[in-house]
């Protein structure tokens, strides 16, 4: 016996009269076929709701705070590099924040082997975050390589009989005091004809040299006017790219 479904036999009511507050109805199509096991052939009737998930709830709970902290880092760009603890802070937080909306837009999704389209956005977002947390890790390290000035202290006038060695030298770095005996090895790197970390310059007697031909170099103390432009120009890049092939693709 053969069982078979009659044309337009499933139909739905009324969406009046009921309603799904996360999906939208699209349809249900229905199919028959017969599926051969070693107990014989059986005929396996099936019908198929077609749901849309509705966005108004995820763009409220995790695409728009995502995006907010996203910008909100970008604020570290603003504050002057003296300022350590403020833009720590900053990046800390907005970095343990991205971690908590990731957490909690898993948990409002089925467990799913394969990565959705929210997980790519979070996931972005989060690197976005991150990445500006170290682009101040990167300044402060290389901008601790700038030469110091060195300001000398006047000495006063010592007998003969006076057997104590003058007082060194100082120098300033950082707005901090050092002894001119403390000699940071990154200091004389690019004057012995080598460049900088390889990459950035470290002071302005770095900025000539045959020996800088051909490679790409990037002035360390504009770090923050690169990223000024460059994060808002991919993030929006990235967006423009995502909601395009997510709506329309």
């Amino acid at each position: 016996m053969i069982y078979r479904w009659r044309k337009n036999s499933v139909e739905a009511a009324d969406q009046k009269s009921w309603r799904l507050y996360q999906f939208d109805f699209m349809g249900l199509r229905n199919t028959t076929e017969i599926v051969t096991t070693s107990a014989g052939d059986y005929v396996v009737m099936t019908i198929y709701f077609e749901l849309s998930r509705r966005m108004g709830y995820f763009t409220i709970q995790t695409y728009i705070p995502c995006i907010l902290t996203v910008v909100l880092s970008w604020v570290s760009f603003w504050i002057k590099k003296d300022a350590t603890p403020a833009r720590t802070a900053l990046g800390i937080t907005t970095v343990l924040t991205m971690t908590t909306l990731s957490t909690i837009a898993r948990k409002s999704l089925p467990r799913v082997s394969y990565v959705t389209a929210m997980d790519l956005f979070v996931t972005v977002c989060f690197l976005f975050v991150f990445a500006a947390l170290m682009e101040y890790a990167t300044l402060n390290y290389y901008s601790s390589c700038r030469k110091p000035t060195v300001t000398k202290k006047k000495t006063s006038n010592y007998s003969l009989l006076d057997m104590r060695p003058p007082p060194p030298a100082m120098i300033t770095l950082n707005n901090s005091v050092y002894w001119q005996e403390f000699e940071d090895t990154c200091v004389y790197e690019c004057l012995d004809g080598k460049d900088c970390q390889s990459f950035f310059c470290c002071y302005e007697e770095c900025k000539s040299g045959s020996w800088r031909k051909g490679r790409i170099h990037i002035d360390i103390s504009e770090l923050d006017s690169y990223s000024r432009v460059f994060f808002p120009t991919s993030f929006l890049l990235f967006n423009l790219v995502y909601w395009v092939g997510y709506l329309y693709l």
